[in-house]
């Protein structure tokens, strides 16, 4: 069912104070992956906010739909938004990072309730929601699993071991997103190593492969809705991206990849994000 004018204004009020929060939680740790947790948090918002099954006040109940974040230098912006759902207090997060707290840059699942997995490396994200979608089958559950990649981890070859593995195993209860900011640690992904075109590669794997613009929600809940009703396969989501969105002076910045703000530039990136939610009508 299409999303309702409502249910996007709704989305558009999270995404802006979600990233609100992820620029505060980068002051007040001193640094952060920001400029990927800014180009993830749409997808977020809208697995959040409409489409998972799930329950902060119980986050282990059995039946919760499983998300996984391969990406998981992303985990700073993860914690803003399981925050802002309710699943820990929020004032927790001024402690992002530092000795003592339950958050480190990677979401620890043994710690932060809401977290499915911990991740490390990356490129191992794909390979445990694999595992995770299989389970469900075995157990004939309705669950789903819902996996967020960067692009820059599809470099490694386990994410293409792991889709080989879901495409035989005709995981219709497993959806992928990509997050296709195009940048990486070290620069822009095609600099590196070759990605384009991966419509056709995961394709290839044997996927259905849907191609959106990530930040716009229709389009995000018109693919997820799309991918909840394939059958015999696992989907993929290819979203187009920003790196740094809603912040003038980190988006397509690679730099920003991680990074500090110091008061000044803190309070320049809140004024960015409150523009462009003017504009937008967030």
């Amino acid at each position: 069912m299409p999303l309702t004018a409502e249910e996007i204004k709704t989305m558009q009020q999270k995404a802006k104070d979600i990233r609100k929060s992820i620029v505060d939680i980068t002051f007040t740790a001193g640094g952060g992956h920001i400029g990927g947790s800014l180009s993830q948090t749409d997808i977020l918002v809208a697995l959040y906010y409409r489409y998972m099954n799930i329950d902060p006040k119980n986050p282990r109940k059995e039946d919760r739909d499983r998300m996984i974040l391969s990406k998981g230098h992303g985990g700073l912006g993860w914690a803003a938004v399981l925050g802002e759902k309710g699943y820990f207090d929020k004032a927790l997060l001024k402690n992002f990072n530092k000795t003592g707290s339950p958050f480190g840059m990677h979401l620890d699942s043994l710690k932060v309730p809401g977290c499915d997995a911990s991740t490390g490396s990356l490129g191992h994200g794909l390979a445990i929601a694999v595992g995770m979608a299989i389970g469900a089958k075995k157990l004939k559950q309705s669950w789903r699993t819902y996996c967020v990649m960067g692009d820059g981890e599809c470099c490694e070859g386990s994410v293409w071991e792991a889709a080989i593995i879901g495409a035989f195993h005709k995981l219709d209860n497993l959806t992928a997103f990509v997050d296709r900011n195009r940048l990486m640690i070290d620069g822009p992904t095609e600099d590196i190593t070759q990605l384009d075109s991966m419509d056709d590669k995961f394709k290839a794997f044997g996927w259905e492969v849907l191609h959106v613009d990530g930040h716009d929600f229709t389009a995000l809940g018109g693919a997820i809705e799309k991918a909840m009703a394939i059958k015999d396969k696992p989907t993929v989501i290819i979203c187009d991206t920003v790196k740094g969105k809603c912040v003038d002076f980190m988006e397509n910045e690679y730099k920003w990849h991680y990074g500090g703000l110091d008061s000044d530039m803190r309070d320049k990136a809140y004024t960015c994000i409150d523009t462009y939610y003017d504009k937008v009508g967030g």
